[in-house]
């Protein structure tokens, strides 16, 4: 049996936290002191922390408020807008009005003028009854108020583009949920499958170090070749430095989970991999998924606000019906300020004849986007259909390839036992022992590797479908802790 590559980059570069070991402390020893330096935490406590500290999350919660003071500032459409003016105007004479001018200006002016002429008092009258309406300098303040009473439905079409705007922002922040949990799944037991790794290359060298140790004594009795024994040192010395380039990975993986949760001491994980027995139907993670997806609810959110942008655009064919007042609160004591009245209400109605602003093609333009929604929406739902298939069905494949692996480390296990004893009577050479220490240290790091994408698989099934909270249920109570 061809045992696979340990291809563990993806799996290891994930997460971890920096274990601080001497290079040339035996590998017991190296454990240990990286042990004293870290800080225990279990998967669902480090989610809690993910939820509270992440920068990014917190990101969307404030983009919630955001649009939630907004959608606040729509309900606002309809109340009345009341201002409050002041003006000062400076005029190039004070307005006045002579008799002369209004003889010109009446019906019989042009027979009065002569009439007054002839009688004598015509240029006395200007100087003797001149009125003053306003002087040069002229201050008034005053309050205005409009009212809308009927916009064609643009007020109700504005608020409920700002709904839809806020109940994307929510749906926004579930799904950045739901890929943080993904992203913590992946750092986390990446962590946890290293940490594995590196004790399985422990194992593998404390058993070369045995065997090399053997292979002197043998060497001295003369029961085995200079070769035998060069061997045996050769694989041991390997077997140092891969455990060292493991030691290495998880200072690599625990970088990245101690800097996700924000702790101030190394992050090493408590909560093991682990497998389930079997997983529920598919038919049951695709149904919960199509039925609780924050995308798709994303894509029903546009709907709504294409659907309010058609209403406001067919508003700007009704007419706008409107109250209106004004109360003067200030004037000065003139002639015009007296004849004007102090306050004045009434009704006003706008009724657009010919618009500039292209209202028929605007409202073809969001009738096209609710199109689109729709077709978004119903892609949206096959694709996730096809990407549920396919996450359950690599958990199927990852859990029966960590079970089939099972008989494979029995008789990786039982043949190292043969071989060292055969080594030991001077029946088998130590590149048998090698060969049959390193295939059981392939076929371990094979199944831990089978356990991490099942998790993982695990998690993405459940983060889609919406079922976060089910994760202790699958690992605590119906899982089976993969044993490094």
């Amino acid at each position: 049996m061809r045992v696979r590559p340990l291809v563990l980059l993806t799996c290891c570069a994930a997460l971890a936290m920096p274990v601080s070991v001497l290079a040339e402390a035996p590998p017991a020893q190296s454990a240990v002191v990286a042990q004293t330096r870290q800080q225990p935490v279990t998967f669902l406590d480090a989610w809690q922390v993910v939820l509270r500290e992440s920068d990014a999350l917190a990101a969307e919660q404030a983009n919630i408020d955001r649009a939630m003071h907004l959608q606040d500032a729509a309900k606002d459409l309809y109340l009345p807008k009341i201002t409050a003016s002041a003006n000062y105007t400076r005029l190039d004479s004070p307005v006045e009005i002579k008799p002369s001018d209004l003889l010109e200006s009446m019906p019989a002016g042009d027979t009065l003028g002569p009439l007054l002429g002839q009688l004598g008092i015509a240029g006395k009258l200007d100087p003797l009854f001149t009125s003053q309406l306003t002087e040069r300098d002229i201050f008034s303040s005053s309050i205005r108020a409009i009212w809308p009473i009927f916009t064609g439905g643009r007020i109700s079409a504005a608020q409920d583009a700002a709904s839809g705007k806020t109940q994307e922002a929510k749906y926004m922040l579930a799904m950045k949920q739901q890929a943080k949990f993904e992203d913590l799944s992946k750092f986390y037991f990446g962590v946890a499958l290293t940490q594995q790794v590196l004790q399985t290359r422990i194992d593998v060298e404390a058993g070369l170090l045995e065997h090399f140790e053997h292979a002197k004594k043998l060497q001295q009795q003369g029961q085995i070749a200079k070769v035998e024994r060069l061997q045996a040192e050769a694989a041991y010395d390997k077997a140092r430095v891969e455990r060292q380039k493991a030691e290495r990975g998880l200072e690599i993986a625990q970088v990245a989970l101690t800097k996700l949760l924000k702790l101030p001491q190394p992050a090493t994980p408590s909560t093991a991999l682990f497998t389930n027995v079997s997983l529920p139907p598919l038919d049951g993670f695709v149904q919960a998924t199509l039925a609780g997806y924050p995308g798709l609810y994303i894509l029903d959110a546009k709907k709504k606000q294409a659907s309010a942008l058609i209403d406001a655009e067919k508003g700007k064919y009704y007419p706008e019906v409107y109250l209106y007042g004004n109360y003067q609160l200030h004037e000065e004591d003139t002639l015009a300020a007296k004849t004007a009245p102090d306050w004045a209400v009434g009704v006003g109605v706008n009724i657009p004849l010919l618009d500039n602003s292209g209202r028929s093609g605007k409202v073809q333009a969001a009738r096209s986007a609710v199109t689109q929604v729709t077709h978004l929406r119903a892609q949206a739902e096959q694709d996730l259909s096809v990407l549920v298939e396919k996450t359950y069905r690599e958990a199927l494949q990852s859990l029966e390839e960590y079970n089939g692996l099972a008989s494979s480390l029995a008789l990786a296990e039982e043949n190292l036992r043969l071989r060292e004893l055969a080594f030991n009577q001077g029946l088998s050479t130590s590149v048998d022992v090698v060969d049959a220490q390193l295939y059981i240290a392939g076929v371990r790091t094979q199944r831990a590797a089978a356990a991490y994408q099942y998790v993982i698989s695990l998690s993405r099934l459940l983060a889609v479908s919406g079922n976060i909270n089910q994760f202790k249920q699958y690992q605590q109570y119906q899982g089976v802790e993969v044993q490094s």
